[in-house]
């Protein structure tokens, strides 16, 4: 491809151009409150952009990749509304205005980025993933030669993100560009602290299945010439590169960084390797005459002031439109889908569905129930696919997928590298590119390695303005079995519930567990289903399958018992300790089991209650802030005054789960100690 030089020059210097006015004047009057300047990067991130041109190539970006933003389309009056975090921006003024994203415009995707560093890596791999997915198993010729980029820093290179998306890559030889600008520093900290030697592609010319290239990102003809053959190779199908450019930071991290750090001598260094003069003496006269660069150079800071002028004419966020697109939405019957992301925005329609159970004679466990859930869904919807740790030929460790990948083969489940933050990473990025990714956790505890993952996907939507979604689903096995520990034990059900835009299903028996993980795989937001040990091969657990159209509905309860002295208030495995402790206490107690916590019903719950005018909550997490107190804090304000006693939660201590099972019993809300708390509110 023939490199647009006349393009380069003005994408150049219209970055340029707006960096200066958000430093000089908007940044100084208080209308920008966080500035990031590109000033240094421009020239290889446009050379890189121009070359993006398919819809189904897609971008990791970061926090400096506006030259790369305007390269692929990004209008100039869009690029400054960001920053003034004004309502027409790409995020309604509801993320960091240099925290981009953009569906399609004919050239690549941008995927939601993240205020984080290093967490644009694995999303960008999972998009790549999900090309070789819709090639390979799809069969659709469209996505043949098209690939994916993670742009970032040299800091960058240091995170766990980083690592783990490059692990994916070249053990699957994905088509990847790993573009890093290392211009020496990240903040204040220089780059040998951060990579040994401060040469990331150096370090890493022994790794296997990985191009490397490197250059000076200042010199354009070189920067061209190792671009386009980076992105040639990626879109031969030769595996993932990594091109790396050196290039100068002409400016602080960010609009309060006075890069006191540097030296003068190293300041002076910098300037004189300004890419924008590099291009100059290339362009002019070789390729222009000097009239036609100063022709660019004032059309680009006249379109620049007239687009600011323009973001600045635009409304503020409506106050009253904070709290929408948490999850998605409906608006007079219909739903308000998201403009990516999901099966959803590309017309995929699901077989009819029934809330009508239409049972089998034998009892199955919840384990099986799982099993033949996921073996009914990937049957039904090719663009489903299940995966994690051991779930290939082993089965999963607790067996929920085995038989699975010998069915549907090891494009469709499969074992993925030990990284939590690449499982959850690459499902955000699959489920952008349109697919149905099923991620295993294998235990509570292990999801905290991906905390950042699962908190930037369950945001995902409210901070893109609805968008984008990624509508993952996520089983996570957890709670006490036999025995427990602090590693395999935790429920910590109530992260998930709290952490943003995440929908939270803890099914109690098998027929709950198809219900509530079928309408999740088929749903338009991300889910948390919690699979608790103690009840995949557990006896009360076990129920009719209830058949492959089988849905339950999210916030709707399970009265399990009716009573009239109290109520009892409970998940997971507590349902069965309430039941045994009713009916050993001599106490006529109403159990409800809520199924799920986000969203949770309290519909149910103040009717109960009013109704009894007692109630005890009982759950295995900890006391402490544990998904109790919600609901405690909910009946004192809605139904104080139809209380005749107290509410009382029932609880693990603050402790982990520990190991005997002497002490795990004595930790737990035992049968015994549900009953007596039973029979002294009930006298209360």
């Amino acid at each position: 491809m023939q490199t647009d030089w006349a393009r380069v020059a003005w994408l150049v210097q219209a970055s340029r151009a707006l960096d200066a006015i958000e430093e000089r004047q908007l940044l100084p009057e208080r209308k920008i409150l966080y500035q990031f300047c590109a000033r240094g990067h421009e020239l290889g991130q446009s050379l890189l952009g121009l070359l993006l041109t398919d819809p189904h190539d897609g971008l990791g970006a970061y926090y400096r990749s506006r030259p790369l933003m305007l390269a692929l389309g990004f209008d100039l009056q869009e690029a400054a509304s960001g920053p003034l975090a004004r309502a027409l921006s790409s995020s309604g003024g509801r993320d960091i205005g240099v925290v981009f994203n953009m569906p399609s415009r004919g050239g690549a995707t941008v995927l939601p980025g993240c205020g984080g560093v290093g967490a644009q890596y694995t999303p960008a791999v999972g998009w790549a993933q999900a090309i070789r997915y819709r090639r390979d198993v799809l069969h659709d010729a469209s996505y043949a030669r098209r690939h994916a980029v993670a742009h970032g820093g040299d800091a960058s290179t240091a995170t766990n993100g980083f690592w783990s998306a490059l692990t994916i890559a070249t053990t699957l030889r994905l088509p990847v560009l790993f573009y890093i600008e290392d211009n020496g520093f990240g903040i204040s900290v220089p780059s040998d602290l951060q990579t040994p030697g401060g040469n990331i592609a150096a370090n890493l010319q022994s790794f296997a299945n990985l191009e490397i290239l490197s250059g000076d990102g200042t010199d354009p003809g070189a920067a061209a010439e190792l671009t386009a053959r980076a992105i040639a190779c990626v879109r031969a199908g030769e595996g993932p590169v990594l091109l790396r450019l050196t290039v100068p930071r002409l400016s602080g991290h960010s609009g309060q960084d006075t890069q006191a750090y540097k030296s003068p001598e190293l300041l002076a260094r910098e300037r004189a390797q300004d890419p924008l003069d590099h291009l100059r003496r290339f362009a002019v006269p070789a390729l222009m005459a000097e009239e036609e660069w100063l022709r660019i150079e004032g059309a680009a800071r006249e379109e620049v002031q007239a687009a600011v002028a323009a973001a600045l004419a635009q409304p503020a966020p409506a106050p009253e439109s904070l709290q929408r697109y948490v999850f998605c939405e409906s608006v007079a019957g219909a739903c308000e889908l998201q403009r990516q992301g999901g099966v959803a925005p590309e017309g995929h329609t699901f077989p009819a569905t029934s809330t009508t159970a239409v049972p089998e004679p034998a009892r199955i466990n919840m384990l099986t129930a799982i099993r033949r859930t996921l073996d009914a869904e990937l049957a039904t919807n090719p663009r489903l696919l299940v995966f994690g740790e051991d779930v290939g030929p082993k089965g999963g460790v607790h067996g929920a997928t085995l038989g699975l990948q010998e069915k549907y083969g090891p494009g469709r489940v499969f074992d993925t590298s030990l990284s939590e933050e690449g499982i959850i990473g690459r499902a955000v990025g699959m489920a952008l590119a349109g697919l149905v990714p099923v991620a295993e956790i294998q235990f509570r505890k292990y999801a905290d390695p991906a905390a950042e993952q699962l908190n930037d996907c369950g945001t995902l939507r409210w901070r893109t303005n609805n968008r984008f979604a990624a509508p993952i689903v996520v089983r996570i096995p957890g709670g006490f079995f036999k025995c427990g520990d602090p590693w395999h034990s935790q429920t910590n059900e109530v992260a998930w519930v709290h952490g943003i835009g995440w929908r939270v299903a803890v099914p109690a028996n098998a027929q709950d567990a198809v219900g509530l993980l079928r309408t999740a795989l088929r749903g338009n937001d991300p889910t948390i289903f919690f699979e608790h040990r103690a009840m995949l091969d557990g006896a009360s657990a076990r129920r009719p399958y209830p058949g492959d159209a089988y849905v339950l509905p999210f916030g709707q309860a399970r009265l399990v018992r009716a009573g009239t002295q109290l109520s009892v208030i409970t998940w997971g495995a507590m349902v069965e300790r309430c039941e045994l402790a009713v009916a050993s206490a001599g106490v006529d107690a109403e159990v409800l089991d809520l199924r799920t916590l986000s969203p949770w019903d309290r519909k149910a719950t103040l009717a109960s209650v009013k109704k009894t005018r007692r109630c005890l909550i009982v759950h295995e997490d900890n006391l402490t802030a544990g998904f109790g107190a919600e609901i405690a804090a909910t009946l004192v304000q809605d139904a104080f005054f139809d209380l005749d006693a107290p509410v009382e939660r029932l609880a693990m201590p603050d402790i982990p789960s520990p190991h005997s099972p002497i002490l795990l019993e004595a930790a737990l809300p035992s049968v015994h100690g549900i009953a007596a708390a039973l029979q002294r509110i009930a006298q209360a």
